[in-house]
């Protein structure tokens, strides 16, 4: 059986554009419908973990949205990932994920996977 992941980059949470509780005109989380997810998002404790992840991106010189596709990549039950990319821009930066994934260490993927 092979899985494939839906929003890997958490409805944009995990590409680090809402750390400083700025939610950018365009955003997934500036459109009413996802308006339930503002508060779980914004919260101090996920706050910490993005940042977290982020900091991990940052320690692999890649971007947070391709080590998050990374990630799911890794897993040996996930066949494929949805990505919902929005812009070609968004689509490269998912497609680097290719280049983290040799960097995905098993001391890599502890930290990630405590996170």
């Amino acid at each position: 059986m092979g899985l494939t992941t839906w929003s890997p980059l958490a409805s944009g949470v995990l590409t680090g554009k809402y750390l400083n509780g700025q939610i950018p005109e365009g955003s997934r989380l500036s459109l009413k419908s996802m308006g339930w997810l503002k508060d779980e998002v914004l919260n101090p404790a996920s706050t910490q973990r993005v940042e977290k992840f982020v900091t991990v991106a940052k320690e692999l010189s890649c971007e947070p949205a391709a080590l998050a596709v990374a990630w799911c990549l890794q897993n040996k039950n996930v066949s494929s990932v949805i990505t919902g990319a929005t812009n070609v821009e968004q689509i490269h930066k998912n497609m680097k994920a290719l280049d983290v994934l040799p960097k995905l260490t098993d001391e890599v993927m502890k930290v990630l996977n405590q996170i």
